[in-house]
């Protein structure tokens, strides 16, 4: 193997052994929450983390609910480029997140902002709003955690200097979640996902 293979591997492995395994369970508690009481849950980000967002949302309103009689209530606000656009052209792009949270955002509601950086004006402003309106937030971020790491309420944190590597981990902690969510909801403690996946799919 290449050593630049290996050498990536390797950071990301070691970053993803660093997150606090207690904030995981944590965020895992306030997913299962929010299903439980039916609540939204709004997600966001830009670049890769707008596309992560977009792959959770995708994940929990098919993967996660699939089979379920309550499902997942999954929002991903980088989704709509029409309203994004629109508020980025006309007002600004710090706006294009809490000005969607201003229309749908009720009480209870989960918002959870993804930025590498930690510090996007956009996400930190959205998780302003959520805040100040006390509804729970996650951050999830990397580096040395930025703004949004001390602004929400739950931070899950990837100490690591890289932006891919940063955004790599924070698919698979959502990954990692979604499996956990599912084998609770599902009573499939014991089996693998994949087999757990296989025979959900088939039904």
């Amino acid at each position: 193997m290449r050593t630049e293979y290996k050498n990536y591997f390797e950071l990301l492995s070691n970053s993803l052994a660093q997150v606090n395994p207690h904030d995981l369970e944590q965020f895992e508690e306030l997913l299962f929450e929010a299903y439980q009481r039916n609540r939204q849950i709004f997600i966001f980000g830009n670049g890769g983390s707008a596309a992560t967002a977009s792959h959770v949302a995708g994940d929990f309103v098919k993967g996660a609910s699939w089979g379920l009689t309550k499902k997942f209530r999954f929002i991903c606000l980088n989704d709509n480029m029409t309203a994004l656009m629109a508020i980025a052209n006309d007002s600004s792009y710090e706006d294009v997140f809490v000005e969607p949270l201003k229309n749908f955002l009720n009480s209870g509601d989960l918002v959870i902002g993804i930025s590498g950086s930690g510090n996007s004006s956009n996400v930190v402003k959205a998780l302003e709003y959520a805040k100040a309106n006390s509804n729970p937030t996650v951050a999830l971020s990397g580096f040395k955690g930025g703004k949004i790491k001390e602004l929400a309420r739950l931070s899950v944190h990837v100490p690591v200097m890289d932006m891919e590597v940063t955004e790599d981990a924070h698919l698979a902690i959502f990954h990692t979640i979604k499996q956990c969510l599912i084998k609770r909801l599902t009573g499939t403690q014991d089996q693998s996902m994949g087999s757990v996946y296989d025979q959900r799919v088939k039904q």
